[in-house]
């Protein structure tokens, strides 16, 4: 035998997420490449004196995860010890958010700023108790007068500052939010220390910009739990100018330089695809085609390990804040709005509409953030027009997060070859709270995994990570149960998936958003061998127990970066 296998499965579940979704028992890989899958007789001839022979035991080889929309440097930052801890059940009211922020007062140099993240009013009991009530610079000015504060919400879409914080960004009752920007005031028409959307620039520019070597060990802690969770390819959704005012430029450009240092030095222990962001909220049609020509395209070092994938705009914001552009109000009134430049809404959607164009036109795939049902309606028709404009083949244009995606916008993505990004983990944190904003048939409705898949239009899943946790156990777990998080109701009931479809979201979808599915994504000879081995029978198991089951061993490219098999 010429080549002997590097690595060889027995006698396990190989779910390989071909076209069939077929199940084999064996696997053998051999110079990063998956050089033979089946049953122990076709992997025998393989084994040679340095193979490693690995028996599974019942356990599941599962292709790689792909999460296809997570913020690494973001979530390494947002997580301890770089940052505090306030999601549940770490914190479970306004009061333990305050004596988090107390405990860290008692930790570090006066005057320092002092950084959360992760606050839900959907998990803080006051909050839940009275709806009205909503986190407030005063519930931290007692616990830090003297040390400025900004905490994170979960989705990234609001941050809550103290008063000191407020006295050195310079904001007050005459401030003028920017435009797609809220900052909330009492009755009195004070600061109340809430800053919505694009209006937490105001505090994201007083902030000291992470240090590159911040950066680093931010992205150094993302790597390490991806590999502990099987995850081995990721699409970091928005690096560039547009992010250098979110979470201290954890979104700007520079991560994309750290991200490419890693690579060169062998860290990158998964596969990255990127989409830059060349504008934020609330940029005009001209800013963003202007930033976006003096991009260029950057080459990629190793498109296999780095690849630049595409770009990203925001067209509207997300239902807690109401700005998701909805075709029905919301409960108390408003619909939202696009949240890019222009007075009307028909200003907007020329806006919008510009953007699309000009990207689609410049040759880039496109992947815009897009909640309301009626903001769905007008990016779809938005693609659907460039393409009629600008013919491309396998353009890939694809919808980040589509909420409330109508049938309308499924029907126009399915027709021309375009796709969905959702986020099941966000589905599973946010289906009780969103009644309150939305009623009970609208909240229930939101990702509607069903009715995508089913209109023909291409599903892959992400955790929209630091927004939840990148687990896509509880993932493919919500996708089939559609359980909340806070009081286990099963939310939706018609848009339940089964098991196949769920893992094929994570695997050959995601792969199909990165122009990688002929190489990635799937268990079968020639593809590279990215391999997520989960303890226990996972075709069987009762999905209430898929988010317990242990990832055993993660290997990317054919190599280990996640073993306790040899512990």
């Amino acid at each position: 035998m010429d080549t002997y296998a590097d690595l060889v499965f027995l006698g396990g579940q190989v779910v390989t997420v071909d076209a069939e979704f077929s199940v084999a028992s064996a696997l053998a890989v051999t110079g990063g490449v998956i050089s033979a899958v089946g049953g122990r007789d076709d992997v025998a001839p393989l084994v040679g004196p340095g193979t490693r022979v690995v028996d599974l035991r019942g356990a599941t080889l599962l292709p790689g995860i792909n999460d296809s929309h997570l913020h690494g440097c973001a979530f390494g930052m947002a997580t301890p010890p770089l940052s505090l801890d306030l999601g549940h059940p770490a914190v479970s009211s306004l009061t333990d958010v305050a004596e988090a922020v107390r405990e860290a007062v008692g930790r570090v140099p006066g005057g320092q700023w002092i950084t959360g993240h992760g606050w839900d009013t959907g998990y803080l009991d006051e909050c839940v108790s009275d709806p009205s009530r909503l986190p407030s610079r005063r519930d931290l000015d007692a616990v830090s007068p003297d040390h400025p504060v900004v905490l994170y919400s979960f989705s990234g879409h609001a941050t809550w500052v103290n008063s000191k914080a407020l006295e050195l960004i310079g904001v007050d009752r005459d401030t003028v939010a920017p435009p797609g920007g809220a900052i909330v005031v009492d009755e009195a028409g004070e600061p109340t220390g809430l800053l919505h959307e694009g209006a937490q620039a105001l505090v994201q520019n007083a902030l000291p910009p992470l240090s590159r070597q911040e950066r680093t060990d931010a992205i150094r802690s993302n790597l390490a739990t991806l590999a502990r969770l099987g995850v081995t390819s990721y699409t970091e959704p928005g690096l560039g100018p547009g992010g250098d005012g979110i979470m201290r430029g954890a979104l700007g450009a520079e991560t994309l330089d750290v991200y490419r240092r890693l690579l060169a030095d062998g860290e990158l222990t998964a596969r990255l695809g990127v989409l830059l962001l060349p504008t934020g909220m609330a940029s005009s049609a001209e800013e963003f085609a202007r930033t976006l020509t003096a991009l260029g395209k950057p080459g990629d070092a190793d498109p296999r390990r780095l690849a630049i994938l595409g770009v990203k705009i925001f067209a509207d914001g997300i239902v807690p804040n109401k700005t998701s552009w909805m075709h029905e109000p919301y409960i108390g009134g408003g619909c939202g709005s696009l949240c890019v430049g222009g007075e009307t809404d028909t200003e907007r959607t020329a806006e919008i509409d510009a953007m699309i164009r000009h990207a689609h036109a410049a040759g880039h795939q496109l992947g815009v953030h897009v909640t309301g049902d009626r903001a769905c309606d007008t990016v779809a028709d938005a693609f659907a027009a460039a393409m009629a404009e600008h013919p491309r083949p396998d353009a890939r244009h694809y919808v980040i997060h589509g909420d409330f995606l109508t049938a309308h916008s499924m029907k126009v993505l399915a027709a021309h070859g375009f796709g969905v990004n959702m986020n099941p983990t966000i589905k599973w944190t946010v289906a009780d709270m969103e009644e309150e904003f939305v009623g009970a048939e609208r909240a229930a409705y939101a990702w509607p995994y069903r009715d995508a898949i089913d209109a023909g239009v291409r599903v892959a899943s992400g955790s929209d990570a630091p927004v939840t946790s990148p687990d896509w156990r509880q993932g493919v777990a919500t996708m089939m149960l559609r359980e909340s998080k806070a009081a286990g109701r099963v939310s939706g009931p018609e848009q339940c998936i089964g098991l196949a479809e769920a893992i094929r979201t994570y695997t050959i979808d995601a792969a199909w958003q990165d122009f990688a599915d002929d190489w990635k994504g799937s268990l079968e000879p020639g593809k590279v061998a990215d391999l997520c081995v989960l303890d226990g029978d996972l075709l069987t198991a009762d999905p209430h127990d898929i988010p317990e089951m242990p990832v055993v061993l993660t290997v990317v490219d054919g190599q280990v970066v996640h073993d306790t098999l040899r512990d």
